[in-house]
């Protein structure tokens, strides 16, 4: 089986926990990671995992994107296009199983979910959820993530999986 992991990340935080989220789905599917940026095509995988980070509440925007480069370094790359313009201009997915995640800063009050966001337009397109969009927390604006974070984020991909699997057989 397939698994496409497509990520946006403007500092680094979520491309890692999008390379954690591949690596905890290796062991049920042969699994491509990818920017965003590269927009890469949904035909033919068996499960589509979507993670960007959190901005004013939810999916980034122009923008949001283009405030982020005013409080660091950005990745390359990172202000082309983000998870909301790829769902914008993805096919219908007919019952395709879908999973998202997405990173937001640590606060005690809460910032929104860029992941929901994203899983509200996955069913839309007419995903289906695997398990319910999940957030992972990052320090600041800009990172790093908390400790912890990564080996979590492993441990979900790995419940989508089993998911998946108990639910494909």
């Amino acid at each position: 089986m397939r698994a496409l992991v497509v990520y946006e990340s403007m500092f680094g935080n979520t491309a890692a926990v999008a390379q954690a989220v591949a690596d905890g789905l290796t062991a049920g599917f042969e699994v491509t990671l990818t920017d965003v940026h590269e927009r890469p095509p949904v035909a033919g995988v068996d499960l589509l995992v979507v993670g960007a980070p959190t901005h004013a509440f939810g999916l980034s925007r122009v923008s949001t994107r283009a405030d982020a480069v005013k409080h660091g370094e950005v990745r390359a790359g990172a202000q082309e296009a983000g998870i909301r313009e790829y769902l914008d201009a993805a096919p219908p997915l007919a019952g395709l199983p879908v999973a998202a995640f997405d990173t937001r800063m640590d606060t005690r009050f809460p910032t929104g979910s860029a992941a929901r966001k994203a899983m509200r337009r996955l069913h839309g397109l007419g995903g289906k959820p695997v398990l319910p969009a999940e957030n992972f927390r990052v320090g600041g604006m800009t990172g790093p993530l908390v400790d912890g974070e990564i080996e979590r984020a492993r441990h979900w991909a790995r419940q989508v999986a089993d998911r998946h699997t108990a639910s494909a057989a």
